[in-house]
């Protein structure tokens, strides 16, 4: 199966697919996954354009040193003909759009099967990301996110979302608050990497609220349609110096307690138990894989 390392994943950035000056620009920037999207962002008529492009534009990517992925369009549309455009590329991730049960997870990881094969990539190196847009998806995350061993996280949306559900978009994204918990728990449980729904606005101080927002929530990656976004989804989605000095006092006090016989012990005034103590530890690997250690 994949090799990806998702868990040093922050950034995943969706670059208009036929428009080769934004593409380009993407490659030279911050974003840890460049998406080339061939839905929403690519309009029909642009798509064997697209298709084109994306050996190029993948290899361009990785030599960049980003996970390069693209969006097709759902199998049941262009979907097919996207794949077979595009896999001759070997894009590290394939996303799929509007999914709302298993059964479309499992075709397209028989779509990617049966291409591989034909191409000549290793067995299992396509990593596949479902994208979960309504409401009806929602409630199916978890069978979505546990369909196929080649998924390795799930992403949720934003516009979309807010019009199936009928909520009223604001900046805040109070509106979506429950959904976006909601899809966070469900990729948890199936162990799959949750990606957050994109900050549709401009601004730079808007997407920070939003992506610390989401940390408060649990994530750990965050989706974007703006390029200048990806860098600021980076930096509040790294764990700071603070952060890592605190964990290591965290880990360091407890196991020392432990080695005591104690169950708990206070640091920085806090009581500090197993769970505490295992979301230290969890902290410091991620900060370890950001920076791409063992």
């Amino acid at each position: 199966m994949s090799t990806l390392r998702v868990d040093a994943l922050r950034s995943w950035l969706f670059v208009e697919g036929a428009d080769e000056a934004a593409l380009r620009r993407a490659g030279a920037g911050a974003g840890d996954v460049l998406i080339q999207e061939l839905e929403d962002f690519t309009a029909p008529a642009e798509r064997p354009r697209a298709r084109d492009l994306s050996a190029g534009v993948l290899a361009a990517w990785r030599a960049a040193g980003k996970v390069a992925g693209v969006r097709v369009n759902p199998l049941e549309g262009d979907g097919l003909d996207d794949l077979a455009g595009i896999m001759p590329g070997r894009p590290d991730v394939v996303l799929l759009p509007k999914v709302v049960n298993a059964a479309q997870v499992r075709a397209l990881d028989t779509a990617v099967t049966r291409l591989e094969g034909e191409l000549g990539i290793p067995p299992g190196a396509t990593a596949l990301v479902p994208n979960v847009e309504t409401a009806l998806g929602l409630l199916h995350t978890f069978a979505i996110a546990t369909a196929s061993p080649r998924v390795v996280g799930a992403l949720v949306a934003s516009e979309d979302m807010a019009a199936d559900l009928g909520a009223e978009r604001g900046r805040d994204g109070a509106e979506l608050t429950y959904a976006r918990a909601r899809f966070h728990l469900e990729c948890t449980a199936a162990g799959v990497l949750s990606i957050d729904c994109p900050y549709t606005w401009s601004d730079a101080e808007g997407c920070e609220a939003d992506t610390l927002v989401a940390r408060r929530l649990g994530y750990r990656a965050k989706s974007t349609v703006v390029l200048e976004h990806a860098a600021i989804i980076d930096r509040v989605l790294t764990p700071s110096v603070d952060d890592v000095a605190r964990a290591r006092r965290i880990v360091a006090a407890f196991e020392a307690a432990r080695e005591r016989g104690a169950g708990r012990v206070e640091v920085d005034g806090s009581l500090v138990e197993l769970p505490i103590y295992l979301n230290a530890r969890r902290l410091l690997a991620r900060a370890r894989a950001i920076r791409g250690e063992d």
